[in-house]
């Protein structure tokens, strides 16, 4: 399989991820070649945990961003590049971080959303908050680059020190 291949079947959503000048709408659908329907635009925002907050905006999916998203909170851009992202309808989702910049409240609504979409689609989440990989199928811990050990939230909790230092270092911060 060539590489152009295997890039079509991933989305991607980093932590800063671009949000354009435009609507809503212009920012859900960039890059998408076909007509999508309202229908479908509600649904996938709906997933990405967006359209409630849509919903609330004086002109809903027609509301202007400003330039690179100004008008929105972090939050917001966060679930607007999860929509974009799970608008293209690709096999795989990659979160590279995608809540390291955002506050409590944003985190919360994000972390919403990216639970949503791992039990709808393959999705590899790349973080150092904890509270964002807790309820993955299998979490792969690095230390030096080096794979140290995998397994669920609580089979690591039970037997890698590692993991386990992490946890009571993260929530001895909270």
């Amino acid at each position: 399989i060539h590489v152009e291949e295997w890039r079509q079947k991933f989305s991607y959503v980093s932590q800063d991820t671009p949000i354009f000048s435009g609507t809503i709408r212009d920012n859900i659908l960039y890059g998408q070649n076909e007509k999508v329907t309202d229908d479908k635009l509600i649904e996938i925002a709906t997933f990405a945990n967006a359209h409630e907050f849509i919903g609330g905006l004086s002109d809903g999916y027609n509301t202007q961003v400003g330039e690179r998203g100004n008008q929105l909170s972090g939050g917001q851009k966060q679930r607007i590049a999860l929509a974009r992202a799970l608008m293209r309808g690709t096999d795989f989702l990659l979160l590279d971080e995608a809540t390291a910049n955002l506050d409590s409240d944003s985190e919360k609504q994000v972390q919403k959303a990216i639970n949503t979409l791992i039990h709808k689609q393959t999705t590899f989440v790349i973080a150092h908050r904890l509270s964002t990989i807790i309820n993955a199928d299998q979490i792969i811990v690095l230390e030096g680059g080096r794979i140290t050990g995998f397994g669920t939230h609580d089979e690591l909790l039970s037997n890698h020190e590692y993991y386990q230092r992490a946890i009571k270092q993260q929530f001895e911060r909270q």
